[in-house]
């Protein structure tokens, strides 16, 4: 199914601080995670990809280090202590987000 891309741009930093709490990534690798993890229901460009993690650099959010691998180098992404209650803030805002909408979508087909 297609997703509404309007649907999709407030739930970006939600997703790639979700990402980020199980291990440090590279840019290209979380696009291939979250496109694998959501059977390629989010599919990121890396256009879309780096100024968001360029705002949760500046917010403190997420660290970023440089590593040589296979003869590059490469920005890899950790999430913070700050951006892990960053993460567990905006999960709690999604569940209930979610509830809501579900709440209307699923009283409105009963009546």
């Amino acid at each position: 199914m297609k997703i509404d891309k309007s649907l999709m741009s407030g739930s970006t930093t939600l997703l790639i601080l979700s990402l980020l709490a199980g291990e440090e990534m590279y840019g290209y690798q979380m696009i291939v995670e979250l496109a694998r993890r959501s059977n390629r229901t989010f599919e990121l460009r890396e256009g879309t990809l780096y100024p968001i993690l360029h705002g949760l650099e500046a917010d403190r959010l997420v660290t970023v280090r440089e590593k040589e691998a296979d003869g590059r180098t490469r920005k890899y992404y950790r999430i913070t202590r700050k951006g892990r209650r960053a993460l567990e803030e905006k999960k709690a805002a999604w569940k209930y987000f979610a509830e809501q909408v579900d709440a209307v979508v699923n009283s409105a087909s009963l009546a």
